[in-house]
């Protein structure tokens, strides 16, 4: 049996017990088709150790973009997604980045992608902390974090309102004011407002870059290699995560750096 036949199946304790369902059927789809080693971590760290110790079967991860970025940063790390590729079946409830990335929906269709597809070489932005970006990042983190900044700054409003009478208005949304380099190319400083910032790894090798500030009606937009940010502390969203608060980071595009097994054509 080859190597390629051979695979270690690590399913994401979130997935087990969201869907034991589409765990199952996805294991006996891929012990149908390969000699597969079944992995059940209970957490982080397990999950961690599991792929560390893959010896020559192939990775495939079963779980939600959560398990997948996790997977792929360890990989990462460990220096190993330049040589091998990564296989994935989506189990859960945010799956939206392996599905933008080419993955199938369901489990049945997934599992025959992990078994009979073939590797696409995919781009990968790094940053200086060997972070890994997938998808895309915005600056700010919008959304979920403003969501939960919202939800505290309400709770903190209705406790003074109880202890001291009406509290103040709630303050206007705040502007960012961020130096933007995008291969040493300064398309916004810190004397200009910056409402949002979006980076994502193009299918051409570079990165695309999107800047909105407040007081042009166009956003500014390039393509570069790297792309460096500064300023006051600022958070973004990378994927599925909000990281920061940061006061300077470098994203830096890796070329076809890591594979993913997709259906063959």
């Amino acid at each position: 049996m080859s190597d390629h036949d051979q695979l270690l199946v690590v399913i994401d304790p979130v997935a087990r017990r969201m869907d034991g369902e589409s765990v199952r059927i996805a294991k006996d789809v891929l012990r149908g088709g390969s000699e597969a080693k079944i992995c059940l971590p209970d957490g982080p760290e397990e999950f961690a150790r599991a792929l560390a110790r893959r010896g020559s079967r192939r990775p495939v991860v079963v779980g939600d973009d959560r398990a997948l970025l996790r997977a792929v940063g360890l990989l990462h790390r460990d220096r190993w997604l330049g040589d091998g590729a990564l296989s994935l079946v989506p189990v859960g409830t945010s799956v939206q980045l392996a599905h933008s990335l080419g993955v199938p929906a369901g489990a049945v269709a997934a599992a025959r992608a992990v078994l009979d597809g073939a590797v696409r070489r995919l781009d990968l932005l790094v940053d200086e902390s060997d972070g890994v970006v997938l998808g895309g990042l915005t600056i700010p983190a919008l959304r979920s974090a403003a969501r939960a900044e919202a939800s505290v700054w309400h709770a903190a409003r209705s406790l003074v309102r109880t202890l001291v009478g009406p509290a103040p208005p709630a303050a206007a949304p705040r502007h960012h004011r961020l130096r933007v380099e995008a291969d040493g190319v300064v398309l916004a400083d810190l004397d200009e407002p910056v409402e949002a910032v979006t980076v994502r790894a193009g299918p051409d090798g570079r990165a695309a870059v999107v800047v909105r500030r407040r007081a042009a009606p166009a956003p500014l937009r390039a393509d570069a290699l790297s792309v460096t940010v500064s300023g006051p502390d600022f958070r973004y969203r990378a994927d599925t995560h909000v990281t920061g608060p940061v006061r300077t980071r470098t994203w830096t595009v890796r070329p076809g750096a890591w594979g993913l097994t997709l259906p063959a054509a």
